[in-house]
């Protein structure tokens, strides 16, 4: 029988704030297969979870993360923003989702030197857009991909042979059976995000994906048990 791959979306947020620890542990506590983070580097190289590229909606200081040092992050959040390898411990043996908001080539190659110095390769795949994941491809030629993909034309051959992905990734509203199934005859896998309702997440099952990246990975996974 197919099993849909449960995805806690910035870890558990509906219970702890999104790319925290207690996120992380929540997520994976709580039935998640993988658990899904964002990934940014501090003025001084630190890699560090934080969606955002500045610090105001989270942890309300007006400062861009480029701008701040590590050990100024440290400060300015009372040490709540975790460090990329403190974030790969927190999850355990279970398989993380590094998503690259923005990533420069520096910031693609510190995110996989830190992955590769953690041993972490065989549990750790990437996401977001093309651009993004040829840098991915070019650091570690043997990454899983999970790239963002946001309209309904298919990518092109050219770029699937040099990006290598293993998922396609789609915003969930996109997806349909025909989707699904034009994805998998190309040999790829599909994943989607980020359904919240159960509804919509026994759509997406009904249709084939296989994997829902949530932020309510509870009901995603009490849908998938039903």
């Amino acid at each position: 029988m197919r099993t849909v791959t449960a995805v806690g979306h910035r870890g558990d947020p509906y219970l702890f704030r999104e790319n925290t620890l207690p996120s992380v542990r929540s997520a994976v506590e709580r039935g998640a297969d993988a658990v899904e983070i964002d990934v940014r580097l501090t003025r001084d190289g630190e890699a560090v979870l934080l969606h955002d590229a500045t610090l105001e909606r989270l942890w309300r200081h007006d400062r861009p993360l480029s701008r701040v040092s590590a050990d100024e992050l440290r400060g300015l959040t009372d040490g709540g923003v975790p460090t990329l390898r403190e974030a790969l411990l927190a999850a355990g043996g279970n398989r993380v989702m590094v998503d690259l908001p923005d990533a420069t080539p520096a910031a693609v190659r510190e995110v996989v030197a830190v992955v590769r110095e953690c041993g972490a390769g065989e549990r750790v795949y990437y996401c977001a857009g093309p651009s993004t994941m040829l840098r991915v491809r070019e650091a570690d030629p043997g990454a899983e991909i999970a790239m963002t993909w946001t309209t309904l034309a298919p990518p092109r051959p050219v770029l699937l042979d040099a990006v290598k992905p293993r998922w396609l990734n789609y915003r969930f509203g996109l997806l349909s059976p025909q989707l699904c199934e034009r994805v998998h005859r190309d040999g790829l896998l599909v994943s989607a995000w980020t359904p919240d309702t159960k509804r919509a997440m026994r759509r997406l099952i009904g249709a084939g994906v296989d994997s829902i990246t949530t932020n309510r990975v509870d009901a995603l996974c009490a849908v998938r048990a039903a």
